[in-house]
């Protein structure tokens, strides 16, 4: 997994996605901690157990309250003491966890991150939520970058897709009302084969929704959209008709949107390029 390296008063700190969501790296964030301190201290403490266990409750409907409970009752007692590791194991926990090698360490969901920051000091948790919100902005940009491009080149191949209608699918003595109604059902030909509505049903399904189902759309189906426009024209100059090319296009259209999504590969494209560390 790569990590995005964020910079905060001097420290380089870790940070990575897990199920959607961000950790950050509390190993990396001790190193701006002056003295002996170790994160073992921390979850020791009654009104960090008490923290963790309304988040998990919040957010974690699979957290072992009753575990939680016994664990609770026992903070502040001299004896007591838990790794991160015991915490999940016992509790089910999801907002912290723990890898092993080289570059591993331990990791806290972002919301615990910043609370944990405070331990470190309240300087340091100001500048580490200031620069884990560049980070995000800098990422929110790139891929906002990313779908305007594919939203470009979705149109460029549309004018690919409607010349091929011109050249074989509209007689010459239609009438402009006509050629447009030709050119509609093609394009909910696209439609159907990607989103599987047609224009008008999305507008009934999303009456509320601005703009069109395209606009809509995210990167992948955008993708897609522009590689069925010109497998589409491709497919009309070899003269197959609008069922079998439909049959075509939505196999193609299965095909490319699972390979989009299960290598994740349209998010690493579109991230910014910065010092990366592998875990």
């Amino acid at each position: 997994m790569k990590n995005r390296i964020i910079n905060v008063k001097g420290a380089e700190v870790a940070i990575v996605s897990r199920q959607g969501q961000d950790y950050i790296c509390l190993t990396d964030m001790l190193k701006a901690k002056d003295g002996d301190f170790f994160i073992s201290d921390w979850l020791r403490n009654r009104n960090t157990v008490e923290f963790l266990g309304i988040w998990e409750a919040v957010y974690n409907p699979a957290f072992n309250s009753g575990e939680f409970a016994t664990i609770k009752s026992q903070t502040g007692l001299n004896s007591y003491k838990i790794s991160v590791k015991e915490w999940v194991e016992k509790t089910n926990a999801i907002g912290l966890h723990a890898t092993a090698g080289r570059y591993g360490g331990t990791y806290a969901h972002k919301d615990i991150a910043f609370e944990f920051g405070m331990w470190i000091s309240a300087e340091f948790k100001i500048y580490l939520i200031k620069e884990f919100q560049r980070l995000k902005d800098e990422e929110s940009r790139a891929t906002s970058v990313a779908w305007d491009f594919q939203r470009t080149l979705a149109k460029v191949n549309y004018k690919i897709h409607t010349d091929a209608i011109k050249a074989h699918l509209i007689p010459p003595s239609l009438t402009a009302i006509q050629t447009s109604t030709v050119y509609a059902s093609e394009a909910d030909l696209l439609n159907v084969a990607l989103f599987g509505l047609t224009a008008a049903q999305w507008r009934q399904v999303n009456p509320n929704q601005g703009g069109n189902m395209r606009d809509a759309a995210t990167l992948e189906q955008l993708v897609v959209l522009s590689n069925l426009e010109s497998i589409n024209a491709v497919l009309i100059h070899q003269g197959l008709g609008a069922k079998d090319r439909l049959v075509q296009l939505n196999a193609i259209a299965i095909t490319q949107i699972r390979s989009l999504i299960g290598q994740n590969t349209l998010q690493k494209l579109a991230k910014p390029a910065a010092k990366k560390r592998i875990t």
